[in-house]
């Protein structure tokens, strides 16, 4: 019985007090002088976010028109994602979203990176919609993995290679 009530009991919790986390991971791939970048986050999450900001109605799973929700998570990107390597900010390029379960994988990358030394991120990816957020980040260089977690209001983290 105790066991029962304690399932229930955390089944109910997250019920009634959702958690909100996005992932993103920034791989350089010095083979391909590039930036491998991809976002994770919910895509009922994202959903929202994007009808709140563009004032439109659509379904990020079964889009009618999927160049325009492109277009809405490319500007979302660009807007809430920044990333610097070296001092200099780079410019990503959005190459598309594929829905996994309950996430949606956002992906970009930046190309003509050679090397990396430093990596600057500046992201408030949802904190408009969640004061809860958390931003989890992971870069990896050389096959070095460093991670940090932004809890909203947090925007920044930096990273050293």
């Amino acid at each position: 019985m105790g066991l029962i009530l304690c399932k229930w009991l955390v089944a109910a919790w997250y019920t009634l007090h959702p958690f909100y986390v996005s992932v993103t991971e920034i791989r350089h791939d010095a083979a391909q002088r590039e930036l491998e970048i991809s976002c994770r986050i919910f895509s009922d999450d994202l959903e929202r976010a994007l009808k709140a900001q563009y004032k439109t109605n659509f379904d990020i799973i079964h889009p009618a028109d999927r160049k325009a929700v492109d277009a809405m998570i490319t500007d979302y990107l660009n807007k809430h994602l920044h990333i610097t390597v070296d001092g200099k900010p780079v410019t990503l390029h959005y190459l598309g979203y594929q829905i996994e379960e309950e996430a949606a994988w956002c992906f970009l990358d930046v190309k003509g990176i050679n090397t990396v030394k430093k990596v600057h991120v500046s992201t408030d990816i949802l904190y408009a919609q969640h004061p809860e957020q958390i931003n989890m980040l992971h870069v990896i260089v050389k096959d070095e993995r460093k991670s940090d977690k932004l809890d909203n209001p947090e925007r920044e983290a930096d990273f050293q290679f």
